[in-house]
């Protein structure tokens, strides 16, 4: 990734970068169902974080003007699995996501969703460096 990234204390963290392309989402997919499986997340919680993880790379292809890449990192503790999403591209195209509970816009269904499958979500969309979305499960022993 482009910025040095912050010390993890826990179990680890995965680092991934994808094409800004439908057809590599599922690379990102496998990741998340990997790491899951490894922090002994239920069947139900893999299925939400792989639909998570869709819906956020989705939203960075969709959300900014020409981007090339996804990065992704993957940030596991003993309490929490931590899912940064950021794209290249130039944005936003996608407008400002109100509080959960409020209706969605068309454009802003996936970070809706997103919200309701993972415990915290923080979405930024900045003019010069793109889309970043941060989601995080809690580990539930």
């Amino acid at each position: 990734m482009n910025q040095p990234q912050p010390e993890v204390h826990g179990l680890g963290a995965v680092d991934i970068r994808i094409p800004a392309k439908a057809e590599w989402v599922a690379v990102a997919r496998l990741a998340a169902s990997g790491i899951g499986s490894r922090l002994r997340f239920s069947i139900d919680e893999i299925e939400d974080l792989k639909l998570a993880i869709a819906e956020a790379c989705t939203s960075v292809i969709q959300g900014s003007e020409a981007p090339t890449s996804i990065e992704i990192r993957y940030e596991a503790t003993h309490d929490e699995l931590r899912i940064t999403v950021r794209g290249d591209g130039r944005g936003p195209k996608i407008e400002r996501v109100g509080p959960p509970g409020e209706d969605p816009r068309v454009g802003e269904l996936g970070v809706f969703l997103i919200r309701s499958l993972m415990d915290n979500v923080e979405y930024e969309v900045d003019p010069r460096s793109g889309p970043r979305l941060v989601m995080t499960k809690r580990v539930d022993r």
